[in-house]
């Protein structure tokens, strides 16, 4: 399949005639299980199995070709040695099938000849326009009742479900299919990818999006094929159902070496980079395997928490403590009782029980309690939802309790979720909670952790929507300094030509005057005004603070020729062969907050946002968060709230609020910037400094790597 192809893929998972080409009648043979699974699947249509060296698979006739097939099948399932892949693609295209899933290993996972054997498969299949699903894969799963697909070489086949599974690693397969049916998952569809020759996780994501039997996505994926297309497509499919994701390895680094604060940042730290585009796109990243299921359980429910409070109810104070510390972790909030509700609970209950959030009944409480006293608690609008946690005692057995939870639930349409322990085999218990509606946990920082991500889900898909700004620019300004910087060569644009690119933009820079000598230093400081910043200018250092090429709290003529004299020193010293054209002469901003606003422009993903911490200390600190360009008002506000330093802009200590308002017009007119000016490989503004609310934020210095015109696209 050509990617991008995904309407074609809906028809690959619902076949009505399969070929398995290299099934065998060898124990210990990969076609062996897998032609045997099809069988004991009870797949309704109709399986044929081709080897010339077998008569019969399984008691089924075989066929000694695809050529021979007495119809044409609508998937191939291929089980032969990789060389001899490429003319069973072409076999099963001239025989009309639409798509084939490549068990066979030995392809780009071996090198550049493996790599060269998986292009030809890829190139013969587009011949015949078939989808394809591996090579190097563990095979697809469909458990509809009217399809029941078990074309991998696992024999254990998942409950019907409404989950989706997609792996990159077919290594893990069989042991996640035993994980999930021991939590009591059952599965909608499961695919192995392998090598992605064809399908990939994009057009899976968008068939997966259109399923109306999957209600939950999950993926296992170790690197994107294309990143930008991955975002963009799981945002319009959070819109409608979770999407889980662990995402293992790491994607290597640029080729080029990063010139800026945001390049390095971006470079270094690319699992921090995932975090924050999968939050943009709504993708829950989970670490394990175990939080990916537990997950996934709970939002295979259908429940929905449209709120973060939550109630916690046990008859026992350690896991009720355990509960609560968990859910503050996961965003959860545990508001205190109505006065209302509190008295009327006090006679219901033992006197040494603790009657807050978490209420703990201590061990007196029996089934009766249970039910009572959870349909009291979410009676009133305070709490969104609870957690119910037991252990069953001498006078209330575990189905007692359960079935005490149950009736609880049918008296509101709140979430409940419920965490079981005990001695004995809970099982049942467990199974009868589960079946009607409340998922049980075996901890209760489980049970947190998934309701966290509930009400986060309802979050995202109840978040204001707002459409991307565009801002009046000075295009032709733009246009000239690209060409300056072109026809010059350089790669680096001059500090008046970074600051000409912003302005033109609408960013906002001090009053600066452009000189050579102290004298002129000394006039520029002058018709500016004490106190002035002074800055070596210089194509050839990338941070002038490394090599004393920055002098700030210059307050008068004495300490200017200081600053003027040190810093002459200075570059002499540590930068002896860097070309100085001149110094800026700078109105200081005396008030304010030090940010970062960047770009860089990843192979992987395209224009990349960065906003944190500025000033020298960027890259120790790494207080920093990344976006995808273009950025919403929303996003950019979300941008700047998720860094740890949010607070100090908020204001502490009596200090006025930063002009939070101001901040994020720059940071969604930096993203236009890079999405009109494909020029721009790097940019930093850093610092960029936020002045008290209403009045404005100001770039006090700013950085711009360029590449060369064969790579710079139309500008704009």
């Amino acid at each position: 399949m050509t990617r991008g192809q995904s309407e074609d893929l809906d028809e690959l998972f619902r076949p009505s005639s399969v070929a398995v080409i290299g099934a065998s009648n060898k124990p210990g043979k990969v076609g062996t299980y897998l032609f045997r699974n099809i069988l004991e699947a009870g797949f309704k249509g109709v399986v044929y199995p081709v080897n010339p060296s077998s008569k019969s698979v399984s008691g089924v006739r075989c066929y000694p070709s695809i050529e021979e097939l007495p119809e044409t099948p609508d998937l191939g399932v291929v089980i032969v040695p990789a060389a001899t892949v490429p003319d069973t693609i072409d076999q099963l295209g001239k025989a009309g099938s639409r798509g084939a899933v490549i068990i066979s290993a030995g392809f780009r996972e071996l090198g550049e000849a493996g790599a060269a054997l998986e292009a030809e498969v890829v190139r013969r299949a587009a011949r015949y326009r078939m989808s394809i699903v591996g090579p190097n894969c563990f095979g697809i799963i469909n458990t509809a009742p009217d399809v029941s697909l078990n074309s991998t070489f696992s024999a254990t086949l998942p409950p019907r479900g409404n989950i989706a599974f997609v792996s990159q690693s077919g290594a893990l397969c069989a042991g996640i299919l035993a994980y999930g049916i021991t939590e009591r998952l059952g599965f909608s569809r499961f695919v192995s990818v392998g090598n992605r020759a064809g399908i990939d996780e994009n057009d899976l994501l968008e068939s997966l999006g259109r399923d109306d039997a999957t209600k939950v996505i999950l993926l296992y994926l170790e690197g994107l094929v294309d990143g930008r297309k991955f975002l963009e497509t799981a945002r319009e499919v959070t819109e409608k159902k979770p999407v889980l994701i662990i995402k293992g390895g790491r994607t290597p680094a640029g080729e080029r070496a990063a010139k800026s604060h945001t390049g390095s940042l971006a470079q270094s730290g690319r699992d921090q980079l995932y975090d924050s585009l999968f939050a943009q796109a709504g993708v829950f990243r989970v670490e394990t395997l175990g939080e990916l299921f537990r997950t996934a359980k709970i939002f295979a429910s259908g429940l929905d928490l449209e709120g973060p409070r939550l109630m916690i109810l046990t008859n026992s104070g350690g896991p009720g403590i355990v509960a609560a510390d968990a859910a503050v972790r996961h965003g959860l909030e545990l508001p205190p009782l109505a006065p209302a509700v509190h008295d009327a609970l006090v006679p219901r209950l033992s006197p040494s029980a603790s009657i807050a959030n978490p209420l703990d009944m201590t061990a007196d409480a029996g089934a009766d309690h249970y039910r009572e006293i959870l349909s009291k608690l979410l009676e009133g609008p305070e709490m969104d939802g609870a957690l119910v946690i037991t252990t069953p005692t001498s006078t209330m057995t575990g189905e007692s309790v359960a079935r005490a939870i149950l009736a609880a639930k049918a008296t509101t349409a709140k979430p409940i979720a419920a965490c079981l322990f005990g001695v004995n085999d809970l099982s049942r218990e467990v199974s009868l909670l589960e079946e009607n509606g409340v998922p049980t946990f075996t901890f209760p920082e489980e049970a947190a952790q998934g309701l966290g991500a509930l009400a986060k889900y309802h979050a995202w898909r109840t978040r204001p929507k707002t459409s991307v700004r565009l801002f009046t620019v000075d295009h032709e300004a733009v246009r000239a300094v690209i060409h300056r910087a072109h026809a010059a060569g350089t790669s680096v644009l001059s500090d008046s030509e970074a600051r000409a690119l912003l302005v033109a933009y609408g960013i906002r820079f001090p009053d600066v005057r452009f000189v050579r000598t102290f004298d002129q230093a000394t006039d520029a400081a002058a018709q500016l005004g004490y106190p002035v910043v002074l800055k070596v200018v210089s194509p050839d250092l990338s941070h002038k603070t490394d090599v004393g090429g920055v002098a700030l709290g210059i307050h008068d003529l004495s300490s200017l020729r200081s600053a003027w004299e040190a810093m002459q020193g200075s570059l002499r010293e540590k930068a002896p062969t860097a070309r100085i054209e001149g110094f800026d002469v700078e109105v200081e901003i005396q008030e304010g907050k030090e940010v970062l606003v960047g770009v860089q422009r990843d192979p992987y993903f395209g224009p990349v946002l960065a906003f944190g911490l500025g000033g020298i200390y960027v890259e120790v600190m790494r207080d920093v968060t990344f976006r995808l360009a273009p950025i919403r008002p929303l996003g950019a506000l979300h941008m700047v709230q998720s860094v740890k330093a949010f607070p100090i802009l908020r204001g502490v200590r009596g200090e006025p609020p930063s002009d939070i308002e101001g901040l994020t017009e720059v940071i969604e007119r930096v993203s236009q910037l890079a999405m009109e000016v494909p020029a721009v490989q790097e940019l930093d503004i850093n610092p960029l400094i936020v002045l008290p609310d209403r009045q404005g934020v100001v770039a006090a210095d700013a950085r711009v790597v360029i590449a060369p015109p064969s790579r710079s696209g139309p500008s704009p």
